[in-house]
């Protein structure tokens, strides 16, 4: 379920960057999709709330 949600977000964020950019092309469309998905405009730091971590979690 988790990716098929996924599938759809990127299906909805293509359409939009289409609607965006007329004139570009399928591979230039393709850039800017993975682009978005590595920033992540607005969760750079991850979907939750609080402190960044990271991973693996170092035990203490």
């Amino acid at each position: 379920m988790s990716l098929d949600m996924l599938d759809d977000g990127c299906r909805m964020m293509r359409e939009n960057l289409r609607r965006r950019h007329p004139e570009c092309r399928e591979a230039e469309l393709e850039e800017l999709l993975v682009a978005w998905l590595i920033e992540r405009p607005g969760a750079e730091h991850g979907d939750g709330v609080g402190r960044p971590g990271v991973w693996p979690r170092v035990r203490r």
